[in-house]
């Protein structure tokens, strides 16, 4: 399994789909079946009915070995994970036993289906950013249970994980700094980031958001942030940011990252303004699924 999955939590789910889907009773129609049926085999192969980013690998035998753990796996393509399919590409192989597999069908699809489709609404945007020096990122904006697997699905697009949560790196959003006036954001922030070495865990990076150029001057006096988010900023103030950061020598010590309402069609033009990083949130709270399926052979 891709090392940065938390496998606690993706138990979790799985064990939360598999109880959604069985109740109480279990499979009510398959027990319907003639018992020559219910307890034979059969194969069945994975097939994209859509052209996109497959994602899934990682996690497919130990969707198996919860929900079928009788039914055997055969990757047609072993290079699949994080690739390109074509509509009707097979991408695997199953075989064993056909009341094991009803009962899996769907929980397997509905997770690779959402992954698939992270990792293809992400190729997108990184596809159209290409030639660039900005990088896709993804953010917290995540279903509940299923954070890092969609942000491995994010990875699996090309695009970067941005945190993971509120435990592992510093973002100073406006929030914190409500009501503070601007000639007193560069003292807040420098207080702020003084208490850092009083944290319980050594943060992966520090960030801080500003909704302005004023106040994206007063950030670049403070000693210690790594990364500053421009929250919606047109374009052209993007750009500003890029040359003013340049300008006083912090190219390389300083990463900019725009943020709000990024779009497939604005991404490019976003890119453009040298920014190092966008911030996505569409990526995984609005990627629609890649239908797959599951069909008997």
């Amino acid at each position: 399994m891709d090392p940065h999955i938390d496998r606690r939590q993706f138990q979790l789910a799985l064990e939360l789909a598999r109880s959604e889907d069985l109740g109480p009773f279990g499979d009510l129609t398959s027990r319907l079946l003639p018992e020559s049926t219910y307890s034979s085999t059969g194969t069945w192969q994975l097939v994209s009915r859509q052209a996109g980013r497959f994602c899934g690998k990682s996690i497919l035998p130990d969707l198996l070995a919860a929900l079928a753990p009788e039914v055997r796996l055969a990757w047609i393509d072993p290079q699949a994970e994080a690739v390109d399919v074509a509509a009707g590409k097979p991408i695997a192989r199953f075989e064993g036993r056909v009341n094991q597999m009803l009962v899996a069908e769907r929980t397997i699809l509905n997770f690779l289906d959402h992954l698939s489709g992270i990792a293809t609404l992400t190729s997108r945007f990184v596809r159209a950013v290409s030639g660039t020096h900005a990088k896709i990122y993804d953010t917290r904006k995540t279903t509940p249970g299923l954070r890092t697997l969609e942000k491995y699905a994010v990875r699996c697009g090309g695009g970067h994980s941005h945190r993971i949560g509120l435990y592992d790196a510093v973002l100073i959003k406006d929030n914190h700094l409500a009501g503070i006036p601007r000639e007193r954001i560069a003292h807040a922030v420098f207080e702020m980031l003084g208490k850092v070495r009083t944290l319980p865990a050594t943060p992966a990076f520090v960030e801080v958001e500003c909704d302005t150029l004023e106040q994206f001057e007063e950030l670049l006096k403070v000693v210690g942030i790594d990364v500053i988010l421009l929250d919606n900023f047109h374009h052209e103030d993007l750009r500003t940011a890029v040359q003013r950061r340049d300008e006083v020598g912090l190219r390389g010590k300083i990463e900019l990252e725009a943020s709000g309402g990024v779009t497939l069609a604005t991404a490019r033009l976003i890119a453009e303004t040298g920014v190092e990083r966008i911030a996505v949130g569409a990526i995984t709270h609005s990627a629609p699924i890649l239908d797959l399926g599951l069909d008997a052979v």
